[in-house]
């Protein structure tokens, strides 16, 4: 009964603890990494995935677009994301979670 079996961590395990213990980070920068999370591919978290600033913004409830790109700008520099902008109406920009394992960076 003392023993407790130890779970292999999924990859955003250690990617949302990095972030939950990053004091830069606002509610803004979270709910953006969520709304990220919901649009990306589940089945390979290296893989890169498209999303639209109108559906990241309403998913995160950010209602400004300069606080958007702020968030998002400061989430590239903190090296959490990968960006890639796209101005095609209907594709999306292009996001990447950079996601360290533990002997570095993965993808």
């Amino acid at each position: 009964m003392g023993e407790r079996m130890e779970l292999p961590k999924h990859a955003f395990s250690a990617f949302f603890e990095r972030i939950g213990d990053d004091g830069r980070l606002l509610p803004t920068h979270i709910g953006l990494v969520a709304a990220l999370f919901y649009h990306h591919d589940c089945g390979n978290p290296n893989n890169h995935f498209h999303a639209s600033r109108r559906k990241l913004m309403r998913f995160s409830r950010i209602r400004s677009i300069a606080t958007y790109h702020k968030c998002l700008s400061e989430l590239v520099a903190y090296g959490y994301v990968e960006y890639r902008p796209s101005w095609h109406p209907a594709k999306g920009s292009r996001f990447r979670f950079v996601i360290r394992t533990e002997g570095g960076v993965s993808g």
